[in-house]
């Protein structure tokens, strides 16, 4: 395999259409993985806390984001950060949601 990759924003879409909320991990490596995820507008979020950091990158959509006891709007354009073991998720999803996700490896964030 090379050393580097290369993915087509649209094309990693493709893999999510639909009317189901749907996951699709297009990377996978020891010190990351990278997915891309689609929520349909009405739909809940069932994420449970992760052992890893991770991004997120909105690339359609528009809904809220609870992390912790916090909420705020999100829509095209914004970058999320969510810490490791940090309860958060998607809700009042108001237009269909597509998100670049990328995890760091478990417990990177721990000294």
């Amino acid at each position: 395999m090379s050393d580097w990759q290369v993915f087509k924003i649209p094309e990693l879409m493709e893999k999510v259409a639909g009317s189901e909320p749907r996951i699709y991990e297009f990377l996978k490596k020891r010190s990351m993985s990278c997915m891309v995820y689609r929520l349909p507008a009405g739909c809940r979020d069932l994420q449970a806390p992760h052992a890893e950091d991770e991004i997120y990158v909105v690339l359609e959509g528009k809904a809220r984001l609870k992390l912790g006891e916090t909420e705020h709007e999100v829509g095209p354009g914004y970058v999320l950060f969510v810490q490791a073991t940090t309860s958060h998720s998607f809700f009042d999803i108001e237009e269909d949601l597509t998100l670049l996700a990328f995890f760091g490896p478990p417990n990177a964030g721990k000294h």
